[in-house]
């Protein structure tokens, strides 16, 4: 048995010394086969094994303890101490020195009783140094073991780490590595700078063997009531341009009435996103600002957003063009004033410019809403809106009274539109067993006034289509921008059923809107024929670990499926397939890109094959095409103690300078108490 001087090393139960994270203000527990207590000199002392706990769990256990009135002299022998969960030291010899202890032929580890077959990972120092105010552990000739010190992984003369107690330390993180067919092996070395509690920052630098290096950087800030937020990366590559793509989302409470909203997204060009891995298959980027105030009973927003588009024109479509600056919109509604009846106010002051054109628009409407609950559970919504547009266009390409288009239209236009609807709904309910079953058939009839032969003003307006679907069904207006609007009288009526229990619900929609206008269906493919449109429905079904859903768009003569979307999802957890379908016809006009159908296929799955490690896959699949656009997949590892990851991503997507690059990426780091590193 070695006998070591552990002179003030008690001070892990009360101040400055080998503290590790451990609260010394805690009541202290001492266990021990013998304890003697010496009234007149107040010293401690035991004999035989010697376990000393406080309130946090953290322990020493140790033997034949002397213990002075105020720690100035302990002895004992056979040391090991507990600073957290998992966290263990063993030494032969530790003494202090000022604020440092100092560990002599000692090891450490933070796995200790992780694994049945012992530490997941310790390492042996022939000097540990432990330092309290920096609240840092320093390793001198230090080697890195796996497994109870059965495989040597690492030597190293010298290394570093934040004690169990700190939360944030500034440092060299993990370094993570990717190989891509295009750009070849990157390194990613990452390195965490920690400004105070409350503001960090993570800089990345790349090496890349068949490009320049990557510079990343991602600013990380918090106050009580805001959070600032900012990434990005820059890079000078080999052909002897700057190539840079910037986040940025700020979020600032302004009391509980207001907020503000800072979000900038930008990028050098259309393809750099894509190629060094940015990108997240958005088909534009959006920066601006937003202010809004929140009422009881009201709402102001003002905005700001000016547009960068990552999508090259194909066939007739047109590239996307213009910038919001800016958009106000306010909406007030009153309490209700008679019976449950209630008005509502809102406006909208927007400016749209690009570099063809520029226009302003100022948008108001009053409306009156008056639900009555009558008879036989019977559901009737009266409502009368008018709504008032002003537009002073520059340059701008806008349809004439005869439906042609003037290319540059300089003036102010404007127009009335006075609407109204009267929506009836019946919900029967009854329940049988554990079943709830409902039925509701539901029909709204909107009244407006007729506008010009297409219903808009400008030509490249903001409603380049309308698609009737299960969602737009019975909406006041089911075009989804400002300018096209709804041109005369229609109808819409369904019926939706559902079953529910515990475990289970079901859910069946089908419907279809009659419009009094015919030449609508002449504007564009959209599914209306002699004034009737497609049905439109949804049927989905739930219980637990699994899901299914379908929505539809079928033709109303051959019920020939126009447009498709289904999904299905079983499982829990990482045990998991999902598949998704979309199919859609291509309609054909001025706005198409051709008379391609749109036909996918997403697919997933995910398999926990044992406690730790899980294996996930993905596949998008075009089938109009016959080719896969992305496949994906990884195996992951998940240890107390540690975690490792092994992904690939193929992308065939070709897009100017980008062609679809495959890549692998691993990743390695280590955990102490749950906390990755």
């Amino acid at each position: 048995m070695k006998s070591i001087n552990l002179s003030l090393l008690m001070c892990l139960f009360t101040t400055n010394a080998f503290c590790l994270g451990v609260n010394t203000d805690e009541p202290k527990t001492i266990k021990s086969d013998k304890v003697y207590y010496n009234v007149k000199s107040e010293e401690i002392k035991t004999s035989g094994n010697t376990e000393m706990t406080n309130a946090s769990g953290q322990r020493i256990r140790l033997n034949e303890l002397s213990l002075s009135k105020n720690q100035s002299s302990v002895h004992a022998s056979d040391i090991e101490i507990w600073l957290g969960n998992h966290v263990y030291v063993k030494a032969d010899k530790v003494t202090k020195n000022g604020d440092e202890t100092i560990a002599k032929n000692a090891d450490f580890t933070a796995c200790e009783g992780c694994d049945s077959y012992g530490n997941a990972w310790d390492i042996h120092a022939h000097t540990i140094v432990h330092d309290a105010i920096e609240k840092m552990i320093y390793f001198h000739n230090a080697s890195f073991w796996v497994y109870d010190n059965n495989i040597p992984v690492l030597w190293l003369p010298y290394y570093e780490m934040p004690d169990p107690s700190v939360k944030y330390k500034t440092g060299f993180l993990s370094p993570s590595f990717n190989s891509t067919n295009g750009m070849g092996t990157q390194i990613n070395i990452p390195v965490y700078i920690n400004i105070s509690d409350h503001h960090d920052l993570t800089t990345t630098f790349s090496y890349l063997t068949n490009e320049n290096p990557l510079f990343q950087a991602e600013h990380r800030l918090n106050f009580r009531r805001s959070e600032f937020r900012t990434k990005g990366s820059f890079t000078h590559n080999e052909a002897g341009k700057n190539r840079w793509h910037l986040y940025n989302d700020d979020i600032i409470e302004m009391g509980d009435n207001a907020r503000t909203t800072i979000y900038i997204a930008r990028t050098s060009d259309k393809t750099y996103l894509q190629k060094y891995g940015f990108y997240d298959y958005q088909p534009y980027l959006d920066s601006g600002a937003k202010v809004e105030l929140f009422g009881q009973t009201s709402y102001v927003v003002a905005d700001a957003h000016i547009f960068q588009e990552l999508r090259t024109a194909s066939g007739n479509q047109q590239e996307v063009s213009g910038n919001i600056l800016p958009n106000v919109r306010g909406v007030y509604q009153t309490d209700p004033f008679w019976h449950e009846t209630y008005l509502s106010f809102s406006g909208d002051v927007l400016a749209v410019s690009s570099e063809k054109s520029d226009s302003q628009r100022a948008i108001g409407e009053a409306r009156i809403i008056s639900p009555w609950t009558l008879w036989g559970g019977n559901r009737l919504t009266l409502s009368v809106a008018s709504r008032y547009d002003i537009y002073n266009f520059d340059k701008t390409a806008v349809y004439n009274e005869s439906g042609q288009i003037n290319d540059s239209y300089t003036g102010v236009k404007s127009r009335f539109l006075p609407s109204g609807y009267v929506e009836w709904g019946l919900p029967l309910y009854s329940v049988k067993n554990d079943w709830t079953y409902i039925i509701e058939p539901r029909a709204r009839l909107t009244v407006m006034q007729r506008t010009d032969t297409k219903s808009v003003f400008a030509a490249d307006n903001d409603s380049a289509g309308r698609f009737l679907s299960d969602t737009t069904l019975f909406s006041n207006n089911r075009y989804a921008g400002y300018d096209v609007w709804e041109n005369g009288n229609f109808i819409d009526y369904g019926a939706r059923w559902a079953a529910f229990n515990t475990n289970n619900n079901i859910e069946v929609f089908l419907g279809q809107t009659y419009d009094f206008v015919s030449d609508k269906e002449d504007f564009y493919d959209n599914g209306f024929r002699n004034g009737f449109s497609d049905y439109v429905g949804r049927i989905a079904y739930s219980r637990k670990y699994f899901e299914i859903s379908s929505r539809f768009r079928n033709d109303r003569y051959t019920y020939k499926l126009n447009h498709t979307e289904n999904s299905i999802y079983i499982g829990h957890g990482n045990n998991y397939i999902s598949l998704g379908h979309i199919w859609d016809t291509q309609p054909i006009d001025i706005y198409s890109g051709g008379d391609k159908d749109t036909h996918e296929i997403a697919t997933g799955a995910g398999l926990q094959l044992t406690k730790r490690i899980n294996v996930k896959s993905s596949v998008i699949f075009n089938a109009y095409e016959h080719i896969i656009q992305r496949h994906s997949g990884g195996v992951f590892y998940e240890h107390p103690c540690y975690y490792f990851s092994l992904e690939y991503q193929r992308d065939n997507a070709t897009h100017e300078d980008y062609v679809g690059n495959t890549t692998f990426q691993f990743r390695f780091g280590m955990s102490i108490d749950g906390k990755h590193y």
